[in-house]
């Protein structure tokens, strides 16, 4: 594989800031609703904070997004520390868990839509700001895919994801127990989906459907 140095650091410029925001807003949205829910573990321990050194975790946030870049992924993936959350402090737990765990995704879906607005002022300004219009065009366009990946990424039914969470809260309680029981294993199979491919595949064309028809309507929006 050949390596172009400057389109590798080019794309580190573009994404870096996209990929933080949306891992760490993910997390702390699910620190922050599980706090208003009754379970203040992540508020005591310091993690209900924008301050992005609380949340990288050096291989979600930092390896696994280069080397995507590296190898000229079509979209990157990543992940903050979990924030802590206490299932039994809340308030009412089997219904809580769901508002908790789609904290995160609807968060992320809401920074697409807030990132395809933000395009289409990008794109509206006059060409004197080019210097500025143009690279804050390309990174919103960075921000839509990242959490448009992450939105959809996570609300796959497997433990540890939130989907998984979600069925496991919803489904009854033999079926429940036997999904919860893949959490041990979730991250592996998630691995294996990836190196396989199937879960490109899978999510792939949804993530790269939702980005184009929300950079077409931003663009649409701004004409």
């Amino acid at each position: 594989m050949n390596f172009d140095l400057n389109a590798i650091m080019q794309g580190i410029s573009i994404w870096a800031l996209p990929v933080l925001f949306a891992i760490v807003l993910h997390e702390l949205a699910h620190g922050w609703v599980a706090d208003k829910l009754g379970d203040d573990t992540a508020r005591w321990m310091g993690r209900l904070s924008l301050n992005p050194i609380k949340h990288i975790d050096p291989v979600g946030t930092l390896l696994i997004p280069i080397l995507l870049l590296v190898m000229q992924s079509p979209f990157l993936f990543g992940y903050a520390k979990p924030v802590p959350i206490n299932w039994r402090k809340l308030r009412n737990p089997n219904r809580d868990m769901i508002l908790v765990a789609l904290a995160g995704p609807l968060t992320n879906l809401c920074l697409a839509l807030l990132s395809a607005g933000l395009l289409a002022l990008a794109v509206l300004m006059p060409e004197s700001m080019l210097w500025f219009s143009k690279p804050l065009a390309l990174m919103c366009q960075a921000s839509i895919i990242i959490n448009l990946v992450l939105f959809i990424f996570n609300l796959l039914p497997l433990p540890p994801l939130d989907g998984g969470r979600v069925a496991v809260a919803l489904l009854p309680g033999p079926m429940a127990y036997q999904l919860s029981r893949l959490e041990h294993f979730g991250f592996i199979i998630i691995v294996v989906l990836l190196v396989l491919g199937w879960l490109q595949e899978i999510i792939g064309p949804l993530v790269m459907g939702g980005s184009k028809l929300l950079i077409d309507m931003a663009f649409w929006v701004a004409q």
